[in-house]
């Protein structure tokens, strides 16, 4: 499994493998896409992340220990999660596939694979999620490109890393609603991140030295007491 990792919209995943060594590689290669990941190495704790997360996507090996991914699926399904999820099993029988699809999945993949089909398949799931296929967003004269990763203000172009792209296409999504530093640590940063630390404001800090240049208005605004809320300067 291998290749080169296609550029694609920020997402949180659930990776599920109990094989250490490919859960590593899978992460790795997620996390290098511009992806935040949180892993589990068994069906036990997986359902937990699942049942206590917000998640983009899951994507779940289906024989692992405690509870298989199949029987994680139609848990999950039973209670009303509606998160997208790829089983990845090396089953390739097409009862296999069709099992795992009436359990409930939204998509299966059989190894070997490339982490670019895992990766394309991502953004397939994400397209159907959002209901379209527009990879633009937009905030005032701010543009974010999902599928480039490219962010402009008006005729310039701003240089961003992975992480500050991920926390600026969170607050495009929600805009101009305020979100909380709870939900931009639950879906900018891993599962263990230490929500009790300054890096929030930090990395809000960064955005705003890249994104409100002198004579610019500001687009980021900080609500004292609840978050932050990426809006049009006319917004009310």
């Amino acid at each position: 499994m291998g290749g080169e990792t296609t550029r694609t919209a920020a997402m949180k995943i659930l990776l599920a493998e109990d094989n250490l060594k490919l859960l590593r590689h899978l992460a790795a290669g997620l996390r290098e896409a511009g992806h935040t990941v949180d892993c589990a190495q068994d069906g036990a704790e997986a359902r937990w992340a699942a049942e206590n997360n917000n998640y983009d996507a899951l994507a779940l090996d289906i024989m692992m220990p405690q509870l298989d991914g199949m029987t994680l699926v139609r848990g999950l399904r039973r209670r009303g999660v509606t998160v997208p999820v790829i089983l990845i099993t090396a089953r390739g029988e097409v009862r296999d596939r069709v099992a795992g699809l009436d359990a409930g999945a939204d998509d299966y993949l059989v190894k070997p694979f490339s982490l670019d089909e895992l990766l394309a398949r991502l953004r397939a799931l994400h397209r159907r999620q959002r209901g379209g296929t527009s990879h633009q967003l937009r905030v005032g004269d701010l543009e974010l490109d999902l599928a480039s990763r490219k962010v402009r203000r008006g005729e310039r172009e701003i240089e961003l890393t992975n992480r500050e792209f991920a926390l600026l296409e969170f607050l495009a999504q929600a805009s101009p609603r305020t979100v909380s530093k709870t939900a931009i640590v639950e879906h900018v940063w891993d599962q263990h991140f230490d929500g009790g630390t300054n890096v929030v404001n930090v990395y809000i800090n960064y955005l705003r030295s890249k994104i409100d240049l002198a004579g610019e208005p500001s687009l980021i605004r900080t609500v004292r007491g609840v978050g932050f809320a990426l809006a049009a300067p006319d917004t009310p």
